[in-house]
């Protein structure tokens, strides 16, 4: 599936005819489309297993969510809404954990609100919810302006291949993994997620994320070893 992606976008640097590349351009949206349940689908199989590994890593929180907004931002420039991010100034910024796992929850709920809002904003944020000497738990949420979610169809939302409606499958395609991979990859971070949503008039994913402090982690690894 890599080589399909490569080699497609390869071929549209080249001089192409309008139809050329009109077909061109399909294959590869529908390969970005495949590697992405390609993708889903072996991370859940991971988690499954119990196979999923996490890093830890020192990482900055603000360049963490102001990445993933970063990546997204054209998708939602192309649709013309808002999109802005906000990490309070309480919240510590120097943390070890996974940030590529805190960076694929993210993208996923950023992602699905840019699909699903048709005009207004997505709004992310990051504040802090609990802290102590050695740890810090974050919360993060992702208001958008979009379609909501009833609560009939809010009950099964974070089930695998569940969406909320045959009809929303349909218009806006989708694996119905995202959600359960993010529940599962937020637990493992110590966390929740969850939602509230107004039908039509929007919604607001949030999770929270357990996080050792990064002065914590230092003190402790300087610690002399007992004799």
């Amino acid at each position: 599936m890599n080589g399909v992606i490569g080699m497609t976008g390869l071929l549209l640097d080249t001089d192409l005819t309008a139809e050329q590349r009109d077909f061109t351009e399909t294959i590869n949206s529908s390969a970005d489309s495949l590697m992405k349940v390609i993708n889903d689908i072996l991370d859940f199989s991971k988690i499954e297993a119990g196979k999923l590994q996490f890093e830890m890593l020192d990482f900055d929180l603000s360049n963490a969510v102001e990445g993933t907004v970063e990546l997204l931002a054209e998708r939602a420039h192309t649709k013309q809404i808002e999109l802005a991010s906000l990490v309070y100034s309480d919240v510590t910024r120097s943390l070890r954990g996974d940030p590529g796992r805190l960076r694929q929850v993210l993208t996923n709920l950023i992602g699905n609100a840019i699909k699903f809002t048709e005009r207004g904003e997505v709004i992310v944020r990051a504040e802090k919810d609990r802290e102590t000497d050695h740890d810090i738990v974050v919360r993060f949420t992702v208001t958008d302006t979009g379609i909501g979610i009833s609560e009939a169809a809010r009950k099964n939302l974070f089930e695998a291949f569940t969406q909320a409606d045959g009809t929303t499958t349909r218009k806006y395609g989708g694996t119905g993994l995202g959600l359960a991979i993010s529940k599962q990859l937020v637990q493992l971070m110590g966390g929740e997620i969850g939602i509230t949503s107004n039908e039509g008039k929007g919604s607001t994913f949030w999770f929270t994320a357990r996080f050792p402090s990064r002065s914590s982690s230092s003190q402790e690894s300087n610690c002399p070893g007992e004799s």
